[in-house]
């Protein structure tokens, strides 16, 4: 019994040790194609329990009683499965594995060159959402406002529209919902900047190229505002809004199986009051008024499908006189009727095997009515030898379409491509009468089709590629075009990458020089742009350098009576380099931003003698902007500084020889110091149905002499500085929604 006991265990410890000899080891480093280890991998032997995870520097090791040919799994998340085949023999294996990152929207590197974009999918890098732009003190509560304080754009104060980068106010075009938006500005005035039509709120999306922009958009030499209108909202709600200026009321409906919606809004300003009190440089006779309606409605169509329409009409009117600088004594007078309504209708739609459709149309018709005329001090209208072409009426009827429809086919990863086509036509009706009933009609139409092709190749998850062509065919000029595109970006490290984008970008010269008694060509700019952006932590740093060569620039000539595009024998550059900072982490509860520019650029165009910085450009441009947000005061506080070093200014006239400078200079620096209160009483309420908000906004605190450039009479002898109508300008309002509550939303995402 004793040795069969004995025998048992000798034949147990036999065994087990037989055990023991066969198992192999099989061990090695895990490792990303950049050669970095992978803590925490997870390295396994198929159909089997044996494995192990990698240590801190990539390394594993563990034991298989496997035996032959068989297959090494290993795994890690934010990186494509790898599997190896493996022959297990003999003691000891060594297998090092080298794993592809997984490409995912969350960790890949953002094609940024040349754009600020703010958006659900954008959301850590966003830089400007709907409540930062209300809550910039600086802006007015304006788009473009708020966009002036970002590098790249100049702070240009007597003309409405952004100015890009050496580029004029007509170089920036802008798109909603993918479609391109003509007067997006009101109507100009005479050295006065006008607002934008928008409220920022109906955007969900916004992205301000400063360059580089894709091929799914032209037309535009210097630069794209894109913007993206709201989807469904959250739920039904009212809103109210009125200040000793304006009043505005809306409401939006959502349905009971939230898959439909429909609204509408009115408002109502009247600036008389405000002119009352704050002291304008013009004499209103009527002060300006607006009627703005607009209406919406939006469609679920499917899971991933949604029908949207914008619609808006605004009429306003003004007049008031100027003391006249080509005749003392005398009054210069002018005055605008404007009536424009838009409508955006655009549907989007996932297809299969990963398609998606984006369709969209819009259109707008724009008419404004200009009468001018010289008075006397009793503001009765007079007719002045060799002054009689100041008296004249003006109409200006615009019909704008625009369609634009385009494919996308998903790929493996990110990777995208896209293509589609899109269809422009205007026409414009310019009727003229001068000061003895003699009538002028002009008529201008204009096609434009264009197809374009675009690919997102992500490479890795640190190595992005897009690239694009787009083509186009003017009926205006008989000439076709095309414009290539290309970017790329590379990830340096956690939230930092630098990109590097190249574009070919075409226009038709502006509609306000036309027609042109000879044969014109697009003018034609070409883009380079470098940039290092990092971004982590609600921290924000990028520095961009940029060159931009223009060519076929319009030159202009008086033909008849007015300012007309003879040729393209214009040409310039821009040069420069910016840097952007934003900070809402350091602080609680703060959030700041400081940008700035510098600017090299000259061209020669319209009646330049020759190349020279044109007067809206200046060197240095910065802007700093802060936000406190005070929870126990239920207040928000915000401050803005924006600073421009002076711009040029020119008077240039013709005499035999053709054109040269009759004066010219440097107006002074530019320094803006505004600040704004917001009173949020609703915060902090449990349950609360409705949000409101008062609001006092003071530009200009410091009432600094502002000078935008200089104006002369029409015989150069006199000239006069262009300032703003008033130094200072002060806004009080309030504005309360009903149904639901934007507390969360005001202190999550801007205070």
């Amino acid at each position: 019994m004793r040795n069969s006991k004995k025998t048992l265990l000798l034949m147990v410890m036999s065994l087990l040790l037989a055990g023991l000899h066969a198992q192999v080891v099989i061990k090695g480093v895990v490792k990303d194609s950049k050669n970095n280890p992978i803590p925490g991998a997870s390295i396994s032997i198929k159909g089997s329990y044996d494995g192990g995870t990698a240590d801190t520097a990539g390394r594993y090791s563990f034991k298989t009683t496997e035996k032959g040919q068989q297959t090494l799994v290993v795994s890690n998340i934010g990186f494509k499965p790898s599997e190896q085949t493996i022959k297990i023999e003999g003691n000891t294996i060594t297998m090092d594995v080298t794993m592809k990152q997984e490409i995912s929207e969350l960790t890949a590197v953002v094609l940024s060159a040349g754009t600020f974009e703010a958006s659900d999918r954008k959301r850590a890098a966003a830089i400007l959402d709907p409540i930062d732009i209300v809550t910039t003190a600086s802006a007015n509560g304006d788009i473009t406002g708020a966009l002036k304080t970002l590098p790249g754009a100049q702070q240009v104060g007597e003309s409405e529209g952004l100015f890009v980068r050496g580029g004029t106010a007509a170089e920036t075009k802008t798109f909603i919902d993918g479609t391109l938006v003509n007067n997006f500005f009101f109507s100009s005035v005479p050295n006065i900047a006008q607002f934008g039509r928008f409220s920022p709120f109906i955007f969900k999306g916004t992205v301000f190229s400063t360059g580089g922009y894709s091929a799914l958009y032209g037309q535009a030499l210097s630069s794209a505002l894109i913007l993206e209108s709201i989807d469904l909202p959250d739920q039904s709600s009212a809103n109210l809004g009125f200040s000793p200026l304006s009043i505005n009321a809306g409401y939006q409906h959502l349905s009971k199986n939230k898959k439909s919606s429909f609204g509408a809004s009115y408002s109502y300003t009247n600036l008389a009051l405000a002119f009352a009190i704050i002291k304008q440089r013009q004499n209103y006779s009527q002060s300006p008024a607006y009627h703005n309606l607009d209406a919406n409605f939006r469609i679920k169509t499917s899971k991933t499908g949604m029908l949207k329409y914008y619609g808006y009409f605004s009429s306003n009117r003004l007049a008031f006189t100027n003391q006249s600088i080509d005749s003392l004594g005398y009054l210069d007078k002018f005055a605008l009727r404007n009536t424009n309504h838009y409508h955006n209708l655009s549907w989007k739609e996932n297809l299969q095997k990963k398609w998606r459709i984006y369709t969209g149309i819009s259109y707008t018709n724009n008419r404004d009515n200009i009468n001018s005329n010289m008075q006397d001090q009793a503001e009765k209208d007079v007719l002045l030898t060799g002054l009689e072409f100041k008296n004249f009426g003006l109409e200006n009827k615009g019909n704008y379409f625009n369609a634009k429809a385009m494919l996308e086919k998903r790929m493996k990863g990110l990777s995208a491509i896209r293509f589609g086509t899109e269809y422009n036509f205007s026409h414009d009706i310019t009727e003229y009468r001068d000061y003895i009933g003699g009538a002028y009609r002009y008529n201008l139409k204009e096609h434009i089709k264009s197809l374009f092709a675009e690919g997102d190749v992500y490479v890795t998850n640190d190595v992005a590629l897009k690239g694009g062509l787009r083509f186009e065919h003017s009926s205006l000029l008989d000439k076709v075009n095309i414009a290539p595109r290309f970017s790329i970006a590379y990830k340096l490290g956690k939230g930092s990458q630098a990109s590097l984008a190249y574009g070919i970008f075409y226009q038709n010269p502006e509609r306000r020089y036309l027609p042109s008694p000879n044969n014109l060509d697009f003018m034609r700019a070409t883009h380079y742009i470098a940039q290092f952006q990092k971004s982590i932590n609600q921290q924000t740093f990028r520095t961009e350098i940029f060159y931009k060569k223009y060519h076929n620039l319009v030159k202009t000539d008086i033909v008849g009576f007015t300012e007309a595009a003879i040729n393209n024998n214009g040409f310039g550059d821009a040069k420069g380099f910016e840097f952007f900072w934003r900070d809402k982490k350091t602080i609680k509860n703060f959030d700041y931003w400081i940008s700035y520019s510098y600017l090299d650029t000259k061209r020669d165009f319209l009646n330049f003698p020759y190349a020279i910085t044109p007067n809206f450009a200046a060197k240095h441009t910065a802007s700093l902007v802060t936000k406190k947000f005070v929870q126990k005061l239920k207040m928000n506080f915000n401050a803005s500084y924006n600073y421009s070093s002076g711009r040029p200014y020119y008077n240039i006239g013709r005499d035999a020889l053709g054109y040269k400078f009759n004066d010219q200079g440097r107006v002074p620096d530019y320094h803006n110091v505004s600040f704004a209160i917001n009173y949020l009483p609703s915060i902090g309420k449990k349950d609360a149905k409705s949000f409101a908000v008062y609001v006092l906004q003071v530009s200009n605190i410091f009432n600094i002499r502002q000078t935008y450039g200089y104006q002369y009479s029409y015989n150069g002898i006199r000239k006069e500085a262009i300032t703003p109508p008033s130094r200072m300008f002060v806004y009080l309002g309030a504005f309360i929604s009903f149904g639901v509550d934007r507390s969360d939303e005001v202190i999550n995402n801007s205070l």
